[in-house]
């Protein structure tokens, strides 16, 4: 392999110093995001809990299970009132919880908390959130209703923050300790992603040697579009997400460790 590495150093200098610059694995700061776009929407109010979510989710908010359609990642959900500011919800697939978050609105209304554990892969993730206040509950409402702009991540377990680039001869492969994974060439192909029933593809396009823009889909269908930089010292990445099924977009920083 060093040898390989050799000759190919000299016949395409270019290639290796791009796949150079992202191989090893990136820490990111959860705190440095930057979430913009189209603000989340629920509301809980009449013993009915709706979401503007995507799927949109309306449903009973009884303490039980009820069926879920159209989402990958779950087949049921369960909400439930805890007190006038805060819900629990409970997603299920084939039985098993999938994911637990409790919603909790400040006193004045204008904060929403969100601390969640899920499960991916046999893995376990945590963390917490929070986002402000945009557009008032209705009457009546539960206090976490009302359309909230996200603002910022308040913890994350470390499983869910680090991310594995490897050099490949014209492409990267990416490992993430939650079980995700990917191998594509800088082809605009797609190659499978696996480890995440959401997302069933992947492409890279190189845009320069260190940056490249990588295209998650889902049956053929584009979910986002992610731009990875790499700074000149090679030491900080800089991700920018377009979210195209939630109208967001976000902005990352992680460091090499």
């Amino acid at each position: 392999m060093k040898k390989l590495l050799v000759v190919l150093t000299f016949l395409a200098p270019a290639t290796l110093f791009a796949q150079s610059a992202f191989t090893g694995t990136w820490r990111f700061d959860m705190q440095s995001g930057q979430i913009g776009g189209k603000p989340f929407i629920q509301s809980l109010q009449n013993g009915v809990y709706h979401c503007d979510c995507n799927p949109e989710i309306t449903t009973k908010a009884d303490g039980k299970d009820h069926e879920r359609k159209g989402s990958p990642y779950s087949d049921t959900i369960n909400v439930r009132e805890v007190d006038d500011h805060t819900i629990e919800v409970v997603t299920k697939k084939d039985g098993k919880m999938v994911s637990r978050s409790k919603n909790t609105a400040s006193e004045d209304g204008n904060t929403l908390k969100s601390e969640w554990t899920a499960w991916d892969n046999g893995h376990e993730t945590s963390g917490a959130d929070t986002s402000k206040r945009v557009a008032p509950a209705p009457a009546g409402a539960n206090k976490t209703s009302g359309s909230w702009q996200f603002e910022k991540v308040e913890s994350a377990s470390d499983n869910m923050t680090a991310v594995t680039f490897s050099a490949t001869p014209d492409g990267l492969s990416m490992t993430q300790r939650t079980g995700e994974s990917y191998t594509a060439k800088f082809d605009g192909k797609d190659y499978p992603f696996k480890g995440d029933p959401g997302t069933t593809s992947v492409s890279l396009k190189r845009i320069d040697d260190n940056t490249v823009e990588e295209t998650d889909k889902r049956d053929g269908k584009i979910l986002s579009v992610r731009r990875m930089k790499i700074s000149s010292d090679g030491k900080t990445l800089t991700l920018d997400v377009e979210d195209k099924e939630d109208q967001t977009t976000a902005k990352w920083t992680a460091h090499k460790e």
